[in-house]
């Protein structure tokens, strides 16, 4: 299927960092949270101004060092906006969401493998990257994100971490604003300046390294680096009964158990980065056991997430 991962076998490996306490080593501007924006489209090549952090807009998690970043009660623009739009982003319509917190960059490395010492995660399918033989465990990645997880391995550590994964509404909310812009930062076409894409880079990237691509809300990594997992079952016409209110996503009447991976990444192309865009990939069998690969899921060097919270 055209959005669809390619599916990569699940194997087991040993090598894990040691980590003994959640400490948060990403340094982040101070300027990347902003407030709710009007409702207007962004022009072309402008980004959107980011007042200063407060205690109001920001937390700090005591389980993971993550930086988390408020989103108020408010609408978004939900679907396909562009010409370029899908048929499963159609149609386009407002949906209204309650605050919420959402993690500020992807899930690292090194915040994956606090969840592996604590017991509660295991590790990643494979201990690489797309082209690092040596990713995860290698202090030099600690600050990447972690892929080769799958949708399974994704919730527990959300769990794990006092939060959960955010719904696709969340996510695309977080992602736009309030306006009708096609990428995070705004109309502007993806460009090696703003975002981790179209093979600039040929592997994943630090976090938070392209802050001149943060969200309205000062979400960084949203569009590029890696696909995101969401809490979403994918189903190709949902927008067309999803409700106008904190939707959740459909219920798996298919069994496919198709999960919603939002982003793009860093090997995408701007069709892929615009934030309507719907990936999906196998998540867990709910009728399987461990540890049979169909009760985790897919996973793949391209697929990784960040969580949320409740106001």
């Amino acid at each position: 299927m055209k959005k669809m991962i390619l599916a990569l076998s699940l194997f087991m490996l040993a090598a894990c960092q040691s980590v003994n306490t959640p400490v948060a080593t990403i340094t982040l501007p101070e300027t990347l949270i902003a407030t709710e924006v009007p409702i207007t489209a962004t022009p072309a090549s402008t980004q959107t101004p980011q007042p200063a952090a407060t205690p109001e807009t920001m937390k700090i998690s005591s389980m993971d060092g993550m930086t988390q970043i408020f989103i108020p009660t408010g609408t978004v623009y939900m679907g396909g906006l562009d010409v370029l739009r899908d048929s499963d982003e159609i149609p386009a319509h407002k949906v209204m969401i309650d605050a919420y917190w959402i993690d500020q960059v992807e899930v690292t490395n090194g915040m994956y493998n606090l969840c592996v010492e604590a017991g509660d995660c295991r590790l990643p399918v494979k201990n690489s990257s797309d082209n690092r033989l040596d990713y995860f465990g290698n202090p030099e990645f600690r600050d990447y994100p972690v892929v080769h997880v799958s949708w399974m391995d994704a919730n527990l550590y959300c769990q794990w971490a006092e939060r959960r994964l955010p719904t696709e509404a969340e996510w695309e909310r977080a992602a736009r604003g309030d306006d009708m812009r096609t990428y995070p930062w705004g109309d502007e076409p993806p460009n090696e300046n703003i975002t981790n894409s179209e093979n600039s880079v040929g592997d994943t990237s630090r976090v938070g390294s392209y802050a001149d691509g943060a969200s309205p809300f000062g979400a960084l990594d949203m569009a590029g680096n890696v696909w995101e997992w969401v809490a979403d079952y994918y189903k190709p016409t949902y927008y067309e009964v999803s409700p106008s209110t904190n939707p959740v996503g459909p219920e798996n009447t298919s069994g496919t158990n198709f999960r919603v991976i939002r982003g793009g990444a860093f090997q995408d192309t701007h069709l892929n980065l615009r934030l309507s865009n719907r990936g999906y990939e196998v998540g867990p069998d709910p009728f399987a056991l461990p540890p049979n690969e169909t009760y985790y899921g897919r996973s793949s060097a391209k697929i990784g997430f960040r969580c949320a919270d409740a106001h």
